[in-house]
């Protein structure tokens, strides 16, 4: 049986993986906030469980059935989050670490119920996209990076990675959220993108590394991640 700490790590080697790239422990350790040594031990025990391809330093790669149980926490993760955010008025910021807790301990008929509830969504309230019930994920090729945009560029807000409580309340107090209309208007060379929000007719100055977790479309490609826009056409 896969405990929820296996989970955990899981989930992390996934959002981290890059294709066929080992993950580094070290990256593991940072995202779960836990000590190196620990990583390669627990690395090392799932090696045995099939969960993983582990080589000593190099790293970890997820095996497919190991994939398979990230997807389906992936799944139930997001799901909750939509949940939180659409039935039970919670911010966009304060849902990840209430989803953290659950998304272990919820019942393939529950979180197949919830899905119903809210519309059979493809995104969650973060725009990230949610694993369907046979664990296959839709990732949208037309997004791009608000650090990769260059000055001039206006775009919709449609994804933003980054789960920081501080920054995602930070970008709700500025304006942003899904669907929200940017122009960048300078990228300065010592790291800030400044664009101008729509919503507030105020710049907003990012660190390159927040703006990288930001990504956004252009105007006129349809917006599936707009406030109450989460579900299929």
């Amino acid at each position: 049986m896969v405990t929820p700490r296996v989970e955990d790590y899981l989930k992390a080697i996934y959002c981290l993986q890059d294709g066929d790239v080992p993950v580094a422990s070290s990256q593991i350790a940072s995202a779960i906030g836990v000590t190196q040594p620990t990583v390669t031990t627990m690395l090392q025990r799932m090696d045995d469980d099939g969960l993983v391809h582990y080589e000593s330093y190099q790293g970890a790669r997820l095996t497919e059935r190991g994939e398979k149980t990230a997807l389906k926490v992936l799944r139930n993760h997001r799901l909750v989050e939509l949940f939180l955010t659409e039935e039970l008025g919670y911010d966009w910021a304060a849902v990840h670490d209430e989803a953290d807790v659950l998304e272990h301990h919820l019942s393939e008929k529950l979180v197949k119920r919830i899905e119903v509830l809210l519309g059979s969504p493809v995104v969650d309230p973060h725009g990230e996209p949610i694993p369907t019930a046979d664990l296959e994920i839709r990732e949208c090729e037309t997004q791009q990076s608000l650090a990769e945009c260059q000055e001039g560029t206006v775009a919709v807000v449609s994804e933003v990675r980054e789960n920081s409580t501080d920054v995602l309340s930070y970008l709700a107090d500025s304006g942003v959220s899904l669907g929200t209309q940017l122009e960048v208007v300078e990228t300065a060379p010592f790291g800030m993108v400044t664009c101008d929000v729509s919503s507030t007719e105020k710049p907003l100055s990012l660190p390159t590394d927040v703006a990288a977790e930001i990504y956004v479309s252009r105007p006129a490609e349809p917006a599936e991640n707009g406030h109450r826009q989460y579900n299929e056409a």
